[in-house]
């Protein structure tokens, strides 16, 4: 072989490897969920002067004075094949002794649903849906879901599906309040709303059973709770005057920290959560509450 010939060959042997190089590195990329980092919330606390009604309306000063979490992406992520969310759907979180407080906002121009018997698989409907695992460790988590009729479906897991559940159908989250606010009309075809807003009162006192930390938390804690939040949302046509899901079409699924996968199972994805001791100085709290 000649010399000029090795040296080709040594070329075509280097581009090769370049190429395949960089055919790896694409593939790394279009792995779904890299990169997709669990998000973060700071939930500061109610003043103690002010106090929450719930109502599902979130028009007292700490709630305007709260922040609300980024808008929700579907399910698997911002790099999914689906597409985006339809309609946009945020969170707020608040704090005091007694209670975890949870608001949702839900933009929705037709709002309806079917189901009113307490502990029916509620996301059968559109809904709401809340997930706490307070330590973290993916083990003894909480789920709690709600339609636009203020209709609740709360269970508690032992540990993941994917690790053997079991899922407890007849716990209950005991002392918990919860609202819907509806601007519209409920299960009326006839007109557009604008959407949805419901509102919880979580009792610590009942999320300490298996939190295994401080409950009510201290706000001087380093470790955040791992807590997600998740829409599910069907297509719909109107039969006879009538709401109804599309036969054999599948819902979608928009949550506020990516999952990665059609599973709201996967706790390690869920968003971290780290609670204050100050909502806002007392002079933002008192022109709050003038505002009102």
């Amino acid at each position: 072989m000649t010399s000029n010939a090795k040296w080709l060959q040594a070329m075509m042997v280097a581009i090769g490897l370049l190429l395949a190089g960089c055919q790896a590195n694409i593939t790394v990329m279009q792995i779904p969920g890299q990169g997709q980092v669990p998000r973060w919330y700071v939930c500061r606390r109610v003043p103690v002067k002010d106090g929450i009604v719930v109502d599902g309306r979130m028009d007292e000063a700490a709630w305007k004075s709260a922040d609300w979490t980024e808008d929700f992406v579907d399910i698997e992520g911002t790099d999914s094949p689906r597409p985006a969310p339809r309609f946009a759907t945020r969170v707020k979180m608040l704090w005091d002794e007694e209670y975890l407080y949870v608001g949702a906002w839900m933009d929705e121009p037709h709002v309806w649903g079917t189901l009113t018997e307490y502990d029916q698989i509620v996301f059968h409907d559109n809904d709401f849906e809340i997930f706490i695992d307070p330590n973290g460790d993916t083990e003894e988590y909480y789920e709690i879901e709600i339609n636009a009729l203020n209709n609740i479906f709360d269970l508690f897991l032992v540990k993941t599906y994917i690790n053997g559940g079991p899922a407890l159908h007849d716990w209950d989250l005991k002392g918990m309040k919860h609202a819907v606010w509806i601007d519209g009309t409920l299960n009326d075809p006839t007109d557009i709303d604008k959407g949805w807003s419901v509102e919880f009162a979580l009792p610590w006192s009942h999320l300490a059973v298996c939190a295994r930390r401080s409950c009510p938390p201290t706000g001087l804690e380093q470790e955040p709770w791992r807590i997600n939040f998740s829409r599910v949302q069907w297509q719909h046509e109107i039969v006879n005057g009538h709401y109804q899901k599309i036969p054999d079409t599948p819902e979608d699924n928009w949550v506020w920290s990516p999952q990665s996968a059609v599973n709201m199972h996967l706790p390690e994805h869920w968003g971290n959560v780290v609670f204050k001791n100050v909502i806002v100085n007392e002079a933002m709290a008192d022109q709050l509450r003038n505002a009102r």
